[in-house]
């Protein structure tokens, strides 16, 4: 920075004030809070990241994912399940940056507060030095006030006996005069002392105010500084994160491409094929002449009522009782 504002900037009219000092410290507690803060953050994202982490790696290496899958497409598979892997083992070393990152931000805070320390250690100092002072100034501005007003009154008996005829009544009054007029004398000097002391406290207090608003605001730059740089290299870890799991996963995309379709088709084929020839029909054999009746090879198992002959004509007639007789065969019971 080119000057300085806060010296310039956190002043108060009332000598006794510390306003503009109680301010800077009040924002000074509140950037210290807020590094406490992301510190917090960084170490519970690492938390997440880590309990992300490692359920994706007891995932990616007890659940089964297409286990029973073959040739290229069995190979894609072991990718993923490789680079998945690969990917948990990365968020848990992010989580362990992060840790890292959230030990830098603590040690930086402890840093700024020993820093401080020292700082508000001499203000504190002035603070109830000048306290002290302007107290005695005032006692004694006090004091020299009452013996002006003593003086005033001595004067005024004096005055008021010039008509006494009583020579040692004018003589005390004489004497008390005098008195009074050595006290103011006294305390004049003492007041005017305690002015001057005061003078010396105040301008040494005002060179220790603007030192330690140099020293708070170079802290409070550095402060800005570290929790920016801080929060912008957190961001780009978790987007390295995203760069890196991409890649990952890019493996995956790759092996997919080579997977092929006809060749594990193919490769099931071959490792399970169980013979090239189909069964044979099933002939239809008639169970009165097997050998008349049956169907040659390749023709229909079941039996053909299309083209059977025409059924035999009755020799008798219905009232006949040979009328059920078909070649001697008869379905009646004799």
């Amino acid at each position: 920075m080119t000057r300085s504002l806060f010296k310039g900037n956190f002043w108060s009219a009332d000598i006794l004030s510390t306003i503009g000092y109680d301010s800077i410290i009040q924002h000074l507690n509140n950037g210290r809070k807020n590094c406490k803060e992301f510190e917090e953050f960084l170490k519970e994202r690492a938390a997440v990241e880590e309990r992300y982490g490692k359920d994706l790696l007891s995932l990616s290496r007890k659940k089964p994912c297409g286990q029973f899958e073959t040739n290229t497409l069995k190979r894609a598979l072991e990718v993923f399940k490789q680079q998945v892997d690969n990917v948990a083992q990365c968020h848990i070393q992010l989580a362990q940056s992060l840790r890292e990152e959230a030990r830098k931000m603590e040690e930086f805070r402890e840093k700024q507060k020993l820093q401080r320390k020292k700082t508000e250690l001499v203000m504190d100092a002035v603070h109830k030095q000048k306290s002290l002072q302007f107290k005695k100034t005032m006692d004694a501005k006090k004091n020299y006030e009452q013996k002006c007003r003593d003086k005033d009154e001595a004067e005024q008996a004096v005055s008021r006996s010039a008509n006494l005829v009583n020579p040692k009544q004018q003589e005390k009054l004489f004497v008390k005069l005098a008195t009074s007029k050595t006290a103011v004398e006294d305390s004049d000097k003492a007041y005017m002392l305690h002015i001057s002391t005061l003078d010396k406290v105040r301008e040494e207090w005002q060179s220790e105010h603007i030192k330690a608003c140099e020293a708070f605001e170079a802290q409070e730059c550095d402060r800005i500084n570290f929790f920016r740089n801080a929060l912008w290299l957190h961001v780009n870890q978790l987007s390295q994160q995203c760069v890196t799991s991409d890649e990952m996963y890019e493996q995956v995309r790759k092996s997919l491409e080579m997977c092929s379709i006809q060749k594990d088709i193919e490769y099931f084929v071959n490792q399970r094929k169980t013979g090239q020839i189909p069964p044979a029909p099933i002939m239809y054999e008639n169970f009165y002449s097997p050998q008349k009746n049956a169907v040659p090879p390749g023709k229909a198992t079941g039996p053909n009522l299309a083209r059977r002959g025409p059924l035999p004509i009755p020799k008798t007639s219905p009232d006949d009782p040979d009328y059920s007789l078909v070649d001697d065969y008869s379905l009646l019971y004799q």
